[in-house]
């Protein structure tokens, strides 16, 4: 096609251009005709510019132009003017241009919704035409945004010394991490490859190679179920230092989230604060905490037993209680009946699975009137009161149960439900701060042995080795979190180095010497030939970008997601293959069971 180019882009064409002929290329994004006058916005990546065509100049041209349907992709070619009634809302809002030629590059089927930020598409439908669904603005922005963030990333680290290198997408299928994604082998029939959850080991086996500062911003593959933040294949910024200790790693980190913040979203950000994993869970009932707000744990167990041992008549609910928590939520005393029956309800959901919640009002005459009143005194009710630092007008909401970590964990979900309802949780305010001091192992009901609460290859602390032979469970990990809102948008270690711990975290994990070497003989062997002291993290690129993007969910910072099924819609992946390509890989499909 002869002469297809543009002088300008939508958004180019300003003031400074009244007078001149420009060519503009793009979408038409709706048109209105004025009777003998025919507005158009034209739309391409950049933004949108006023198109007028004119019956009185050119009737042919108006007649064509009466003719453009949404989305039609076309060139133009005209003259700037100063447009007469301006529009503010958009940076192209005081020019026009008077179209003298008109270019059809396209035509376009009726689009299955609205191409506009408030859309009439719904969820599924936006999905199955996400080539449309990225046309939207809104949409845009968010994978330019992306592109912004990981470029800072980039200009950070190599700033810093870091070498960007790639790491096998063909790797071998690890335990001790979420299901694999399996591809099998035509050249090795019978045998697999694996998606890596992550290039963990390769990043340790790049230390032992002598590269001391590494990053990648790679995809990474877990076959997990799927929620907000999770997809089966995401991002992640991965980096490993060599020669270092925790509080290295922390700062050098620290101070990249703080570059993002201020060269992305121009704030600056004071240090971040440090909480260990034993108090986040104390205070907070999550390892990944919302400090947006406080309302803050109080652990009432050691109060109500006291209470408890002194009546006669017991509360049964906090008398049999292994734990008794609660939070104060400040000038709630309002709260309604209807309200507080809508948050025990919250809370009696079967993905929270708490058996109820007791609460307490303190009235403006600093009495406290409460959902258990016939089962505590008034002065008993001043005590619990006093111990919440509740004031008048504060409202306190007291979750009890047979296991502490659970019952925090229901708390947990109350006090962000109570947040969200209080308006404390905006997307646009930030608390960033660093978990430490996690547990090495925890205890897995479904295995019936410990697992590494991270990875394998997470070192313990040095002051608790010794604990590993006679109390594992009590082992600290050389191991941290960046947390920001409530989301984990990052986390790391300090790595084990040595075969021998190595191989002792692996007999504690329940792997007989066979099968360690079976699956990480090459790293224990790696460890061998002089391997460093080395350590790193990797964060969530697709959740930074959400965060900054203030989205809940990261479907939109990807380009093309999958659904809550793991599903491509548009592309209908997974799907069937071809007998052919079974019969090549030795492949035998079972019926899946209705």
């Amino acid at each position: 096609m002869q002469g297809l180019h543009r002088s300008h882009r939508c958004t180019e064409v300003s003031n400074a251009n009244i007078g001149e002929n420009v060519t503009v290329m793009g979408w038409v994004q709706k048109s209105r005709n004025k009777g003998g006058i025919i507005f158009v916005d034209l739309r391409d990546r950049y933004g949108i510019t006023q198109l007028v065509f004119n019956e009185e100049t050119n009737a042919q041209l108006c007649e064509n132009a009466n003719k453009l349907g949404r989305e039609y992709v076309i060139q133009v070619k005209g003259q700037v003017n100063e447009r007469y009634n301006k529009n503010a809302n958009i940076p192209t809002g005081e020019i026009e241009i008077a179209v003298e030629e008109l270019n059809l590059l396209n035509s376009s089927e009726v689009p299955p919704f609205t191409i506009e930020d408030n859309t009439d598409g719904g969820d599924d439908i936006r999905m199955k035409y996400r080539y449309l669904d990225l046309r939207r603005n809104c949409v845009r922005k968010n994978l330019e945004l992306r592109h912004k963030m990981a470029f800072e990333v980039r200009r950070y680290l190599d700033e810093k010394g870091f070498l960007e290198v790639e790491t096998p997408v063909l790797v071998n299928s690890t335990p001790e991490g979420a299901r694999d994604f399996i591809v099998p082998s035509r050249m090795n029939p019978g045998q697999f490859y694996a998606l890596p959850q992550s290039p963990q080991i390769l990043k340790q086996l790049l230390m032992v190679s002598g590269f001391d500062r590494y990053f990648q911003i790679v995809k990474c593959f877990r076959d997990e179920d799927l929620r907000a933040d999770r997809q089966p294949e995401f991002t992640q910024i991965d980096c490993e230092m060599s020669f270092v200790e925790q509080e290295d790693v922390l700062q050098l980190f620290e101070g990249m989230s703080k570059h993002l913040f201020k060269s992305i979203l121009n704030i600056d950000l004071p240090d971040f604060p440090r909480m260990t994993w034993a108090d986040a869970m104390k205070y907070y009932g999550s390892d990944k905490p919302d400090t947006r707000f406080g309302m803050e744990f109080v652990e009432l167990h050691d109060i109500f037993h006291a209470i408890e041992e002194q009546k006669e008549e017991k509360f049964s609910v906090f008398a049999n209680a292994a734990y008794i928590g609660g939070i104060c939520a400040t000038g709630c005393a309002t709260y309604t009946r209807k309200q507080l029956d809508a948050l025990t309800d919250y809370v009696k959901r079967p993905q929270i699975g708490a058996k109820g919640m007791v609460y307490a009002r303190v009235e403006a005459d600093g009495n406290v009137k409460s959902s258990v009143d016939k089962f505590y005194t008034q002065e008993q009710l001043q005590e619990v009161a006093k111990a919440m630092n509740a004031q008048p007008g504060d409202l306190i909401l007291i979750l009890s149960g047979d296991d502490a970590m659970k019952t925090r964990k229901q708390l947990c979900e109350l006090r962000l439900e109570v947040g969200k309802q209080l308006g404390l949780r905006d997307p646009k305010k930030f608390s960033c701060l660093w978990i430490v001091d996690f547990p090495m192992y925890e205890w897995s009901d479904e295995e019936q042995r410990l697992m590494a609460m991270h990875h394998p290859f997470t070192s313990p602390k040095p002051e608790d080795i010794p604990l590993m032979d006679s109390n594992p469970a009590a082992v600290r990990a050389n191991a941290y979190d960046m947390v920001i809102n409530g989301v984990e948008v990052g986390g790391g270690s300090i790595r084990i180095h040595d075969a021998a711990l190595q191989q002792r975290t692996f007999e504690i994990l329940g792997f007989t010497p066979e099968e360690a070497q079976l699956k990480f003989g090459f790293l224990m062997n790696a460890f061998k030939f002089g391997a460093p002291p080395h350590g790193g993290l990797a964060y969530g690129l697709d959740r930074f970008v959400s965060l900054f993007a203030g989205l809940d969910s990261i479907r939109d910072c990807i380009a093309f997601p999958k659904n809550n099924q793991g599903r491509d819609v548009m592309l209908g992946a997974p799907g069937l293959v071809d007998q052919k390509q079974l019969d090549e890989l030795l492949l035998d499909l079972r019926q899946a069971e209705a």
